[in-house]
């Protein structure tokens, strides 16, 4: 009997959750962004009118109008079309490049917290080194070594990122390790690998899940960032950056074609941010 009603209570509190959340706008305003994004990123074949590489000689440089509701480039291309398929590259961008930081982070903040001793004195020692310098200069150096290109760019920044996720883990699991459960594992001989993974680390996960949208949200920002400066997604795949870039030469005479992949990516971002304050604000332990 009790393992039925512990069963049947989280799903109930998964419902609560979900219902406190959705009556809050600004989650549910994310929520929509989001899940709008995702739709452009996996169907961009069925949603965009053109193919976003196709020419057109005759329609170059054409400003929005009902054919094209964006606009076209310097070669004839849609920009609706081109800015739909670059959904597809930069919500890639968003969790690739933070997932791998995001595992990495969490299981040395983990261990490094709750171990502590030589371990987090060498952790701290790491920490100095990596923030000495700032993220996009050392990200950009670490890609200008790999050379250009998506994955490159993956590993430049889950080589840097790691240690914020880490930092706020290892703070977390501290102050979770302090309380009376902890203590009370280890006198029932509880594993440390129990202890820390199936114990400690649920109980300290929710600033990371918040911090990490947030980052998601930086990670578009940065992926358009090395895309415009040629050491991201590579020309012609659509891409944010790549596009606003094509379009800076023609501000003055074509400003849509940067003005439309830079809204894209405001509204995106702006997505993400908007659903992490509200998980950040929903997470809170009440009472604070």
């Amino acid at each position: 009997m009790s393992t039925i009603t512990y069963s049947a209570a989280r799903p109930s509190r998964l419902r609560a959750f979900l219902g406190r959340a959705f009556r809050k706008p600004a989650f549910v305003t994310g929520f929509a962004i989001l899940v709008l994004s995702l739709a452009l990123a996996i169907f961009p074949h069925v949603l965009a009118p053109y193919d976003p590489l196709a020419f057109d000689l005759n329609a170059i440089q054409q400003g929005p109008s009902l054919a094209h509701p964006f606009g076209t480039d310097n070669f004839g291309r849609d920009m609706l079309s081109r800015v739909i398929w670059a959904y597809s590259v930069d919500m890639q961008m968003a969790f690739f490049a933070t997932v791998f930081a995001l595992i990495i982070g969490v299981t040395v903040g983990a261990l490094v917290g709750y171990y502590g001793g030589i371990a987090d004195m060498i952790f701290g020692r790491c920490v100095d080194a990596i923030i000495t310098f700032p993220f996009l200069v050392l990200v950009i150096a670490i890609v200008a070594v790999l050379g250009p290109g998506l994955v490159n760019m993956y590993v430049a920044i889950t080589a840097v990122n790691w240690v914020y996720y880490a930092r706020l883990t290892r703070a977390e699991i501290m102050a979770q390790k302090a309380n009376d459960y902890a203590a009370a594992g280890r006198v029932l001989g509880y594993s440390d690998r129990r202890i820390i993974f199936r114990h400690l680390l649920p109980n300290a996960i929710s600033p990371v899940i918040v911090y990490w949208m947030t980052d998601m949200a930086l990670a578009i920002l940065l992926g358009s960032s090395l895309g415009y400066l040629g050491l991201g997604a590579q020309p012609p795949a659509a891409e944010w950056g790549v596009l606003i870039a094509e379009g800076r030469n023609f501000l003055m005479t074509a400003w849509w074609m940067s003005l439309m992949p830079g809204i894209a990516i405001v509204l995106t971002g702006l997505g993400f941010s908007l659903v992490g304050d509200a998980l950040a604000d929903l997470l809170r332990p009440r009472g604070r």
